[in-house]
């Protein structure tokens, strides 16, 4: 007998975010995390992505909207020390909503805390052992050591994660020798800021709006608020800094100095932080009855991808690690979350690896080469293809084999839709976590054909304009798992269906589950 079914360890963004989607999934997990309280250094400064749709597919998003503490951002994203401006699509493919991290954990907090998760704070976990049952998990708290078991164990631990280390699972990469600042700070009387967002500083003249770049590294200013500058600077340096070390205003004015030599005045601050970039992602995201997810998984060279992508770990992994809880799970449904979030890391690692190749060349060559990819984006295509990538909603898990309709794999469309209770959308359908067999064409036989796993998966009939199929179904994370092609015969639609029920959801059964 085990203490909890679920051990997550980390209290941070992803760790929280799958505690919450476990407890929609019927497990109630044990959160244990290492600081006493929430960490008042805002290292991420909100949400942005594919996360920001996800939440809304919960049903969720405005409660992250009130938490927000500025206006949603105009659409315009640093891009390899460049800015790419969406601002000219009616619907760009990337959004973001200002959130600092103490903030988004203590909404996650409540959020997860609400539906059930044992959340414990101050408990270092020191050691991690498992065998074919159980994970054993030593922790040390402020009441001395402790020894909690579970069926399963999630690392949600971060960059330098024990767990990981524990378990001997690898994080090969690359760390880049470079050292980022970012801050955000009130406009001082000194400095005005120009319409086209350049700045005009009393004794030392005007400022470019975004990226600068001298001998001595990179400098960058924006700002989302009237009354308050963004700024960014990138050295290389050799120095290893404790992450639990702040970084001060003066610590940020020398770095100013040291890149664009001159003394810039700097208002109060809201926001300090730094972090050095790397490329890197574990070989495996388990280990037996090991998991990890978010840095623990996988760091990334940009900023403003890595949160997002931790959450959306914790999407995928929740519903799959409560099946195998719940014991319905078919065989292999918990390696998919590798064989899907390591396919969505490399997408993550290859346009922000390219950044880095952006951002670090001063040569004429480099020069030349962020030319033409601004020139590039000037095209509404490649605009919206980089924005996709960007946000992480260009993902598809493509099913095995052969012959699968264009939308298997994707992430489902927000079709609206006519049902006997009036207006819906496929993200209203989505509030409650569970799968959806969603009839769009009146097909009995479908629906018949999924009535064996109507515990499980909830069916669902409508019409669409235009339906880009008769029949979707669409697993919890959102993500199509089959659907039926326009008039496609029974024939083969119900067999196809059947396979995809079985695959995805288990042995059908006729019993009342979670």
């Amino acid at each position: 007998m085990t203490d909890t079914d679920v051990i997550i360890v980390g209290a941070g963004p992803t760790g929280l975010m799958l505690a919450g989607e476990l407890c929609k999934a019927g497990v109630r997990p044990l959160v244990v995390e290492r600081q006493p309280q929430i960490r008042e250094i805002p290292k991420a400064g909100g949400l942005g992505g594919q996360i920001l749709e996800l939440l809304r597919y919960r049903g969720e998003l405005e409660r992250f909207e009130a938490a927000s503490t500025a206006p949603r951002p105009a659409p315009r994203f640093p891009f390899g020390g460049m800015h790419v401006d969406f601002t000219r699509l009616a619907d760009p493919p990337m959004q973001a909503l200002p959130l600092p991290q103490p903030q988004l954990e203590r909404v996650l907090g409540d959020y997860a805390g609400e539906l059930g998760a044992d959340i414990r704070r101050g408990l270092k976990v020191v050691g991690v052992s498992q065998d074919d049952a159980t994970v054993t998990v030593e922790v040390r708290g402020p009441h001395g050591p402790d020894r909690l078991t579970a069926r399963y164990l999630v690392g949600c631990d971060g960059s330098h994660s024990p767990v990981r280390g524990m378990a001997g699972i690898p994080f090969p990469g690359t760390t880049y020798p470079e050292v980022q600042r970012l801050a955000a700070v009130t406009v001082p009387e000194s400095v005005t800021v120009l319409e086209n967002g350049d700045l005009d500083v009393a004794g030392v003249g005007r400022i470019s709006f975004g990226f600068t770049r001298t001998e001595r590294g990179e400098f960058a200013v924006g700002s989302t608020d009237p009354g308050v500058l963004v700024l960014f600077t990138s050295e290389d340096e050799s120095a290893d800094y404790d992450d639990d070390e702040p970084m001060t205003l003066a610590e940020l004015r020398h770095s100013i100095r040291r890149v664009l030599g001159v003394e810039l005045p700097l208002g109060k601050p809201t926001r300090l932080t730094r972090f050095t970039f790397h490329a890197r992602q574990v070989e495996r995201y388990r280990d037996g009855r090991i998991l990890l997810a978010g840095d623990a998984a996988h760091l990334f060279p940009a900023p403003g991808v890595g949160l997002g992508a931790g959450m959306l770990d914790a999407v995928n992994l929740g519903w799959k690690l409560a099946a195998a809880v719940h014991g319905w799970a078919p065989a292999g449904l918990l390696d998919t979350y590798q064989d899907e979030r390591h396919l969505a890391g490399k997408r993550t690692l290859l346009h922000t690896r390219a950044q880095v190749a952006l951002r670090r060349g001063h040569d004429l060559a480099a020069v030349a080469l962020r030319e033409l990819f601004q020139e590039l984006l000037a095209d509404e295509q490649p605009l919206r293809r980089i924005g996709a990538l960007m946000a992480g909603s260009d993902v598809r898990y493509t099913p095995p084999g052969p012959g699968h309709h264009a939308l298997a794999g994707v992430f489902a469309p927000d079709l609206t839709l006519q049902t006997g209770n009036g207006t819906a959308s496929v993200a209203d359908l989505m509030h409650a976590a569970r799968p959806v067999l969603l009839d769009l064409a009146g097909r009995a036989d479908l629906r018949e054909a999924g009535r064996a796993w109507r515990h499980r998966v909830d069916i669902q009939t409508g019409t669409t304009i235009d339906r880009p199929a008769d029949a979707l179904l669409i697993r919890p994370d959102a993500h199509i798992a089959w659907a039926a092609a326009v008039d496609e015969p029974a024939a083969t639609a119900v067999p196809a269906l059947t396979e995809a029920l079985s695959g995805w959801f288990g042995i059908p059964s006729d019993v009342e589950e979670m």
